[in-house]
């Protein structure tokens, strides 16, 4: 029951976090790519593919790692090496975050923008909106972002199962220094939470 009750707490808090991270990713390209050239809006266009591809395959890397080597490295107090753990105790959870919020809202976005540049292209050209060459120039445009993004999460997917542990370890140094430097924790430790909650039953 209590697996089905964080089941669907981490279901609503996922779509919330999606709602909102959609909104501001969709309000930020939309206000750079509106005073910008179309050779300018394909540059952006590639990086949100980029940032998409990135994000999948950290989080196939993270269900990929196994714990093992980073408990070794723990033990040295080797920084990052807890984080690590973390992210390959909470692999599910790390993977549909990346995976499937960063990774999806990069998909959508990058085809929003994509469609807002062939507009720009094809008034810049001097066609209008419904011309053949607007048309032409969308079936390519959009072939080619479609292209990249199946290809290089393949390629991202290659590679994070066969460095699964290098690119956690990489993220989990990035998140040691988020928490020393900024004082953000992003991820918590289970055994901390039971024991919190073991703390609230007994009072």
């Amino acid at each position: 029951m209590n697996k089905i009750k964080d089941s669907l707490n981490w279901t609503l808090a996922i779509a919330v976090i999606t709602l909102v991270l959609a909104a501001i990713f969709s309000i930020i390209s939309t206000a750079i790519l509106s005073g910008v050239t179309w050779g300018v809006g394909m540059f952006i266009v590639l990086v949100i593919v980029l940032v998409g591809i990135f994000f999948d395959t950290i989080g196939v890397a993270a269900t990929a790692a196994e714990e093992s080597p980073f408990h070794a490295m723990a033990a040295e107090r080797v920084p990052g090496a807890k984080e690590a753990v973390l992210i390959t105790r909470n692999a599910d959870r790390f993977a549909n975050f990346c995976n499937d919020v960063i990774g999806d809202i990069a998909g959508i976005i990058s085809g929003t923008a994509a469609a807002f540049v062939v507009i720009q292209l094809a008034q810049q050209l001097g066609h209008g909106e419904a011309s053949t060459y607007q048309f032409w120039i969308s079936v390519i445009f959009t072939s080619i972002v479609a292209s990249l993004t199946v290809g290089g999460k393949s390629l991202g997917k290659t590679i994070a199962l066969h460095y699964s542990t290098p690119i956690i370890f990489q993220v989990g140094r990035l998140f040691y220094l988020i928490e020393v430097k900024l004082k953000i924790t992003i991820l918590k430790n289970g055994k901390d939470r039971d024991k919190k909650k073991k703390k609230a039953i007994r009072k």
